[in-house]
């Protein structure tokens, strides 16, 4: 195999395959919320997948799967009247309805989420939300008092659904490599960072619509692009929504290394030295890069 094969494979292994367990859970959670707040049976409607698993940009050790569970106006109404914290009251009432379908599962609300986890280490976080005009979400928070914030996913979606398709979808296989790369050299970056730098980044790459052959060259130059980022910046604006991204901790270092390393890797596979060439990517990106 040649870096292209070496590259086509890796991101094969990345992609989730576990969609239909994902989705039977999916359906229910969302059919227990439609029955108790727009009294419908349907599996679908009102919901939204969200965070990296919406953004498509998620790999198979995907770990939380984020839900945006649209409320009729008229509850937001009801808990907006409350005295002190109807946002806590609102997400009690949330953890509540999934509850009475997941009763053996330890559902809780936490600050601004649902939580439900499950045996095998999944926990999917169910926001509830109230949809505006503009497509956007008011969510509760419940800490601090309580508050109501904003968030605009959808946005967020359609920005990476559009530049990927413009990048042959090279976006995408781009964010779920850093993920990979996260967590095998546990930088402290956040999902929703990874997915912006590389929409920031791959706009004006010149290898941008190119196939796998070019992967080698995209990792090294995207490597050394983050390398490059002020470590005193502390936010970015989000594909779509223009939210704030704050960072988690400085992941300029770490960048820079395995920058160093992926220009090994390349040198090493122009001498045909092949097996040292996936050796470096291995040490980058963990044990689904092919050996």
């Amino acid at each position: 195999m040649g870096v292209g094969e070496w590259f086509s494979e890796f991101c094969g292994e990345l992609q989730i395959d576990t969609e239909e367990k994902i989705s039977r859970r999916y359906k229910a959670i969302t059919k227990r919320l439609n029955l108790d707040f727009w009294n419908t049976d349907s599996e679908l409607s009102h919901s939204l997948y969200v965070g990296s698993y919406g953004r498509n940009t998620a790999i198979r050790s995907i770990s939380d799967l984020d839900i945006v569970m649209e409320l009729p106006w008229s509850v937001y109404d009801q808990y907006n009247d409350y005295l002190v914290n109807g946002q806590s009251a609102l997400l009690q009432e949330v953890r509540n309805s999934i509850a009475s379908t997941y009763s053996s599962t330890s559902v809780s609300a936490d600050g601004q989420v649902v939580l439900v986890p499950f045996a095998d280490g999944t926990t999917f976080e169910v926001v509830p939300g109230f949809r505006q005009t503009d497509g956007s979400y008011v969510y509760p928070d419940a800490t601090g008092g309580g508050a109501w914030q904003t968030t605009d996913p959808r946005a967020e979606i359609d920005a990476i659904k559009t530049r990927n398709i413009l990048c042959n979808s090279n976006l995408v296989r781009l964010c779920r490599m850093m993920r990979a790369w996260k967590f095998k050299w546990d930088v402290p970056i956040g999902g929703l960072l990874i997915d912006t730098l590389a929409y920031q980044f791959i706009e004006a790459y010149p290898y941008r619509d190119k196939s796998f052959l070019y992967y080698d060259f995209m990792s090294r130059d995207f490597f050394e692009w983050m390398a490059g980022q002020s470590e005193t910046q502390e936010w970015w604006r989000a594909p779509g929504s223009g939210a704030y991204v704050y960072r988690k901790g400085l992941f300029q270092y770490k960048a820079k290394r395995c920058f160093n390393i992926a220009v090994d890797a390349i040198a090493y596979a122009n001498v045909s030295r092949e097996w040292s060439a996936r050796d470096c990517w291995r040490e980058i990106f963990g044990t689904a890069f092919p050996n």
